[in-house]
């Protein structure tokens, strides 16, 4: 058994060895586990041989390595040592060196090429060469080609350590170390020198704070140029994923700035300093600038991408040739009987107009016939053209079949299936996304003639372009959503700006029609979207029930829900319990293990189940996948249900694994992949948007309400189909519905294409008080310096002389 590291002992704890096996190794983050034939060990570690695990490439089996770290007992698989830095060890004598520069290692390299290497560099000849690749230059009648080999073989076979050692003495753990070395490759350190900034930018996982203390560490503090810029850089980042923000106006971004740069440094920065950043930025294509307006590039050019799609589809209605509106009324009475359906005069409106605009908006709230207008629009389109709605027809001819349905996630998709019977996937799926490209530089071509896209309210300005970008000429367009519904998870909030537009050709309905008229849920979620509350809302209906409970009472209240819905015949796959947070007696993580406890126990610790982190997972449980994976086609919010679990001694990979199955499509999980996964009995609301559930439980309580808004509550309720169970603090919930400051974002969509919208290279007054000048041109001719008192007059663009980054478009796109 291992004793506890010395107390007294200076030196890092550290084990040598040869490799015997290599157990597990992850290609695509490194992690790998070894067994080690033990050499040498400043611990008390007596047996022969041990496990390592950590992050590091592949080990030769003759190679001997040193590892530094800490002996770990396993709760299951027993003494460990964890790895923090690893190295290989290299020869120190002049011998030894010759002897490794003409080993099989270095091909083409023989005694006597590395005895003049020695001879001219010489017990230090691994250590300069590593530093320095030119130092092989001073070696004489050494060939090009055999320089290329010595240096690459040793940056390949020791570079990484070198990398590694750096990184972790600069305080980055094992797992991030690796992925800054993934990014960065042999000049990680040399990038790192220069800017370590740089990591913000480039490596996911580190943050403003993170990259400041290196830099403090490197002299980069105070006012450097380097810091001021990402710390500019992080708070727009931080605005679009955090809060949905698309820019950010100069008069928030210079305080906030200096608060972020002087809180974590005692040293005064001066506003013109961040200013200058702010320029250099924007001339550096980091940022685009407009008006008194910052955003990240990618952002910048979505938004401007989406307004010039829409304005050329918008032209191309103008030139359109649309159909005799008796040749549609004939076609949809065809429909009508077909379907065995009655359209009212808005539904009809919408299908006439659906039938000759390039694009247009369907929007409404729950059980206003959205859906059965899209199947409408479908059946009258497929009668006007002449066109076949079997998918085989297609696929016999090899041809696209032309009308394409899709939604932001699979559960959407798949309604949209079932509701039309016709083919549907998500929006990633149809523009080829694999999950590994960076979005805003991928281009993709859609081949249909009508495009329906439903859950419009999910998209975000991201997604929103690229689905636009890939829209053939000559295309119907057809976005359907409720823009009641919360917005994106991603920055913008676009259905919401086009309806605002007013630009876009918009039918909205408003009776009611799914479900029966009387309906209470339907009639709530109404009567919410106005900000209004029924008198009855604690009473029980007959689809409706309100159970009065404080935050430790909602465990037992869902529990005997459950139970009584699964002792009426419901199955756990039918009924959804949804809240808003995780963390407390009625968030989601402890209300996951009590369902999953009461449904999918293991009292006698005879069922197989795999522990990751805090969670356990079993066959029969119900998961929620938590990242696109378009391979596998699984996307983030996905349901499916554990149908194997296999272990570590069971299968050839030497690892626990589990099986899950999404509506059929069956996904291999192994350990490492378990951060995609997480028990779904409860789910957030945000991840339950785009579905449907027959029995909804919806706790709402005192300790959730910093995040009750009525567009969150309203999305929660018409989650429910047939039955929804509200539990909690009926004042609460009408306190959400109530407060209705929906988080505004920060979009400028709406304005682009407004008819009336400001040209671009006039300066216009963003907010009401502000000082910001509109005469930039004045102000060019001005020597200005920028103080305390005067941070909010000077225009951002003060110096750009009429640029904008309208001026680099093309060249961007």
């Amino acid at each position: 058994m291992p004793n506890q590291i010395d107390l007294f002992q200076q030196e890092p704890m550290y084990i040598t060895g040869k490799p015997v096996v290599t157990i597990f190794h992850n290609s695509t983050n490194l992690f790998s586990i070894v067994k080690l034939k033990v050499n040498e060990t400043n611990s008390t570690y007596e047996d022969k041989e041990i496990i390592v695990t950590g992050y590091f490439p592949p080990l030769m089996n003759e190679e001997t390595y040193r590892f530094t770290g800490q002996i770990k007992q396993h709760p299951k698989y027993g003494t460990q040592f964890q790895v923090e830095t690893f190295a290989k060890d290299v020869p120190e004598t002049e011998q030894g060196i010759i002897h490794y520069l003409s080993s099989d290692l270095f091909h083409g390299i023989g005694r006597k090429t590395a005895e003049t290497i020695v001879k001219k560099l010489g017990k230090d000849a691994i250590r300069l060469i590593l530093d320095d690749p030119e130092a092989l230059d001073a070696v004489p009648r050494l060939a090009k080609e055999k320089k290329e080999t010595i240096r690459m073989t040793l940056e390949q076979n020791l570079g990484l350590e070198r990398v590694m050692i750096q990184l972790n003495e600069w305080g980055f753990g094992p797992q991030l170390a690796m992925r800054i070395y993934q990014t960065y490759r042999e000049e990680t350190i040399e990038v790192l020198m220069k800017n370590p900034f740089r990591l913000i930018e480039d490596v996911e996982g580190i943050g403003f704070h993170r990259a400041d203390e290196l830099g403090s560490k490197l002299g980069m503090t105070g006012k450097h140029p380097d810091r001021i810029k990402a710390a500019v850089f992080h708070l727009l980042n931080a605005a679009s994923l955090s809060e949905g923000h698309v820019y950010l106006h100069a008069e928030h971004i210079l305080p906030s700035v200096k608060q972020l740069l002087e809180s974590s440094q005692f040293e005064e920065v001066p506003y013109d300093a961040i200013s200058t950043a702010c320029m250099e930025l924007v001339e550096e294509g980091k940022l685009a600038g407009e008006m008194s307006r910052f955003y990240l590039p990618s952002l910048y050019f979505s938004e401007v991408g989406i307004a010039s799609k829409l304005e050329t589809l918008i032209q191309e209605q103008q030139e359109r040739t649309g159909f005799p509106t008796s040749e549609i009324r004939k076609a949809l009475g065809e429909a009508e009987e077909r379907l065995g359906v009655s359209y009212a005069e808005t539904q009809i409106a919408a299908i006439e107009l659906g039938m000759n605009a390039s694009v247009m908006l369907l929007t409404g709230g729950p059980g206003t016939g959205k859906t059965t207008v899209v199947r409408g629009l479908v059946e009258v389109y497929a009668e006007l053209h002449g066109l076949t709605l079997d998918p085989k027809e297609y696929a016999k001819k090899q041809e696209p079949f032309p009308i394409i349905l899709a939604a932001p996630t699979g559960r959407a998709a798949k309604r949209l299936n079932e509701s039309t019977g016709l083919p549907s996937m998500t929006i990633h799926r149809l523009l080829g996304f694999t999950g590994q490209e960076k979005e805003e530089e991928t281009e993709r071509d859609i081949k249909g003639n009508l495009i329906i896209i439903d859950e419009m309210s999910m998209v975000d300005t991201w997604l929103a372009h690229q689905l636009l970008k890939a829209i053939p000429e000559g295309a119907q367009v057809i976005f359907v959503g409720d823009q009641d519904q919360l917005p994106p998870v991603g920055p913008g909030q676009v259905l919401k700006d086009l309806l605002a537009s007013k630009r876009i050709p918009t039918v909205e309905l408003t009776d009611i029609y799914r479900q029966s008229a009387g309906s209470s849920i339907i009639e709530l979620a109404h009567q919410m979207k106005k900000g209004q509350l029924p008198t009855n809302l604690i009473d029980k209906t007959s689809d409706r029930s309100f159970i009065k409970a404080g935050p430790e009472q909602i465990p037992k209240v869902v529990e005997q829900v459950i139970k009584s819905a699964l002792a009426k015949g419901h199955t756990i796959k039918e009924l959804q319990v949804l809240a808003p947070m995780y963390k407390g007696p009625a968030g989601i993580d402890a209300l996951n293990k009590m369902i999953q406890q009461m449904v999918n126990p293991n009292d006698t610790k005879k069922r197989k189940e795999i522990v990751f982190g805090e969670t356990t997972y079993r066959i029969g449980d119900k998961v929620l996948q938590l990242v696109n994976q378009p391979e596998s086609q699984v996307y983030n919010g996905d349901m499916g249900e554990v149908i194997s679990i296999s272990k570590a001694s069971e299968n050839v990979e030497k690892q626990d694994m589990l099986v899950v199955s999404f509506e059929g499509i069956e996904v291999t999980y192994q350990r490492n992949d378990l951060g995609q996964l997480t028990l779904a009995y409860c789910c957030s609301i945000h991840k339950s948007q785009g579905s449907e559930f027959p029995i909804v439980i919806m706790p709402v309580v005192r300790s959730y309400m910093k995040m009750l808004r009525r567009n969150l509550l309203y999305t929660g309720i018409t989650r429910a189909k047939n039955f929804l169970i509200l539990c909690g603090d009926a004042e609460v919930f009408k306190f959400g519905i109530e407060r209705n400051d929906d988080l505004a974002r920060l979009t400028s969509l709406k304005e682009r294409l407004s008819e009336e919208a400001v040209p671009v290279t006039e300066p216009i007054v963003e907010d009401e008080g502000s000082e910001v000048v509109n005469e930039v041109a004045d102000e060019n001719e001005k020597e200005i310096s920028l103080t305390a008192s005067n941070h909010l007059t000077i225009h951002p663009l003060v110096g750009m002389n009429g640029t904008t980054p309208y001026d680099f478009l093309d060249k961007a796109e």
